[in-house]
């Protein structure tokens, strides 16, 4: 094999790799900016698991912070919560590497879950609740004015089925909120981000992965069935999980049954809501994504505030 023949799929994989980092970074300038996530002088907590999407947050933060009309700091923070076999050494060493500030927070939860959970039982949710008030406290002390966490496109309609399946709920993971005490903004800026061009981007970069499997706690058993339902839609059905995301932006409370939504009880002839009983339903072709070349779309939407 010739010089030329190694180049020319050298290229491909180059051009490839730059479609797919400007496309992650267009889609979280894009949220950044409909939620105004980011504003001048933030100080932003990066939540750092070790896995394919903190790292991804993290460096596509890192790589708009150069470019963004806005000036923010950056930190990211890791929860060391003490798991038999956790690899110290990976995230620090990562984090020196790139240059970003960063702090390792030790805190033995898992000692905690375990005496507390029986043997056997999910420990996800004990573990979240200690996880989410260490890192509360910690940004509380240290100035943070946003954090922000490594939830994608996926994570949101997979909370959206599971709410509906198991809670009957219609909610979901919103892009920004406020905690329950009103002290902390929540932001999530890979919002727009599909899992599956997160997932490329890491294996393309060689993220230090940390296995998620270090507590040896069980599986989500019903998210996971609720993944594959949308992965099998995603095959069968191409564009079914682009329109169902978009839904969760267009909703229409007269058409539920909500109270607190919608004021059925004072409709009247003389109310301007309208009958769309006998219309026929609004179904749209689903947009086809594409590439673009231009990076300048995912710096400049980002918003002063």
């Amino acid at each position: 094999m010739t010089t030329a023949d190694t180049e020319i799929p050298e290229k491909e994989a180059k051009t490839s790799f730059n479609k797919l980092q400007k496309r992650l970074r267009r889609h979280v300038g894009q949220a950044i900016a409909d939620f105004n996530m980011i504003e001048e002088g933030d100080k932003i907590m990066v939540c750092l698991s070790g896995g394919k999407d903190s790292y991804t947050l993290l460096d596509i933060l890192m790589g708009l912070q150069k470019s963004a009309p806005v000036s923010f700091e950056l930190i990211a923070v890791n929860l060391d919560q003490k798991q038999p076999g956790f690899p110290e050494q990976v995230l620090p060493n990562y984090l020196k590497s790139v240059g970003v500030p960063y702090e390792i927070i030790e805190e033995d939860t898992y000692s905690v879950v375990k005496s507390i959970i029986p043997e056997g039982k999910t420990t996800c949710s004990l573990c979240s609740r200690l996880r989410r008030g260490i890192i509360y406290s910690w940004a509380e002390q240290n100035g943070i004015t946003k954090i922000a966490l490594g939830h994608h496109r996926d994570d949101i309609i997979e909370t959206l089925f599971l709410n509906m399946f198991f809670g009957g709920k219609m909610k979901s993971m919103p892009p920004k909120l406020k905690s329950d005490d009103g002290k902390h903004i929540v932001i999530r800026p890979l919002a727009y981000c599909k899992e599956k061009d997160i997932a490329k981007f890491a294996k393309l970069k060689e993220f230090p992965i940390i296995p998620c499997n270090l507590c040896g706690s069980q599986e989500n058993l019903q998210r996971k069935n609720i993944k594959m339902m949308l992965q099998d839609w995603d095959r069968k059905y191409p564009g079914r999980i682009e329109t169902i995301f978009k839904s969760i932006s267009n909703v229409a409370p007269s058409h539920l049954t909500d109270t607190n939504l919608f004021d059925f009880v004072s409709l009247s002839q003389e109310s301007t809501e309208q009958d769309t009983l006998f219309d026929a339903p609004d179904i749209h072709t689903p947009d086809i994504e594409h590439d673009e070349d231009d990076e300048t779309q995912s710096i400049n939407i980002i918003k002063v505030g």
